[in-house]
């Protein structure tokens, strides 16, 4: 069980305390990879792992659900969720990390991704933030997990927003890349200054039908630019991205994009069985549990301030900035910084 405050990955080890940093805690992430190197235990996991090793499958609600295990089964559980257009191996260094902390450690692929289907071939191909969150909760019973730290970035941040935020009893702790993600299609009727507008330019190209037929047909060059564009000072390889890409050959995976984007701008219809969740989400809950926010210095895709969702959470909280070219999918960018920050706020779930 990771337990022991001196364990730490990439630059300190004393447990934290309080409500609120109300600075912002800068981490170079070039000091991270020094530090692992050198530090004991857990931090001497080998990095640029190629596998996450064979993946398993559970019927878990509507999907059955490929996803990588790793750790002992015993220790402490971490869900980590990816985003889009990425899959689970954003997690790919990350996970020997948690595992050699001692932490089970969870990888799925989201509805849509992957080893993940339907177990239907009626079932809706709904992209609807909730479903994706009920997703998380359907694994999460069918592993016979009561409660969990979840983590994510993009798709994967909101959904364990969301977890955190309906379903407190399951969510141990919490990390978010880009904090507070939860929203509404109300919300998204509000216009964007010109300037952030921009950042969304897919979104509006996927409300089109030739954005739906550009992405089918283009998805691998398309998502390639979205990694370029969201992550400019990320020199991935081809061999990086393309074992990624070969989730996005999943058949639902197209359908489901398309349905979440059109979805969040009031252009697709949801389903009956979701409007309850989504209406308490329109809300805004606020998040009570022990929670760090993570945010790259590079991040070209866009994100709010950490000023403008620090009182979305009520409970233990810190936001820290990743600095050294950190870009949107932060996991892989920064395996360091992102485990360490799942070994704090367990510490802030014990104090």
């Amino acid at each position: 069980m990771p337990g022991n405050n001196q364990r730490c990955f990439p630059r300190r080890c004393e447990p934290r305390s309080g409500h609120f940093a109300e600075e912002e805690e800068e981490i170079s992430a070039a000091s991270a990879v020094r530090h692992a190197q050198t530090a004991s235990g857990a931090a001497t996991a080998t990095l640029t792992s190629t596998s996450l090793g064979p993946l398993k499958q559970i019927n878990a609600g509507l999907l059955n659900v490929g996803y990588a295990e790793a750790g002992r089964s015993a220790g402490t559980t971490v869900i980590l969720l990816h985003g889009w257009p990425y899959d689970i191996h954003s997690y790919v260094d990350v996970t020997p990390l948690l595992a050699s902390a001692g932490y089970r450690v969870i990888i799925p692929y989201l509805r849509g991704y992957g080893a993940t289907s339907f177990l239907s071939s009626e079932t809706y191909r709904n992209g609807q933030p909730s479903a994706l969150a009920l997703d998380a909760i359907a694994l999460m019973d069918a592993l016979k997990i009561d409660s969990a730290i979840i983590a994510g970035f993009d798709w994967g941040a909101r959904t364990a927003d969301i977890v955190a935020a309906l379903w407190p009893q399951r969510c141990r702790a919490l990390v978010s890349v880009s904090g507070y993600l939860i929203g509404s299609q109300e919300a998204n009727k509000k216009p964007l200054p010109p300037a952030a507008e921009l950042q969304w330019w897919y979104q509006y190209y996927f409300a089109t039908e030739r954005g739906r037929l550009g992405y089918r047909q283009h998805t691998r060059d398309f998502n390639k630019l979205i990694w370029q564009t969201a992550s400019p000072k990320w020199q991935f390889d081809d061999a990086t991205f393309d074992r990624a890409a070969a989730s996005f050959d999943n058949p639902d995976h197209v359908s489901i994009v398309i349905h979440n984007y059109r979805w969040r701008l009031g252009l697709a219809q949801g389903e009956s069985q979701y409007d309850e969740l989504e209406q308490r989400l329109a809300k805004g809950p606020v998040i009570t549990l022990p929670t760090i926010t993570l945010e790259g210095d590079a991040n070209g895709a866009f994100h709010p301030p950490a000023s403008a969702y620090a009182g979305k959470f009520s409970g233990k909280y810190e936001h820290r900035l990743i600095t050294g070219g950190i870009g949107h999918n932060l996991p892989q960018e920064a395996p360091q910084a992102f485990a360490q920050a799942i070994l704090d706020v367990d510490l802030m779930s014990k104090e």
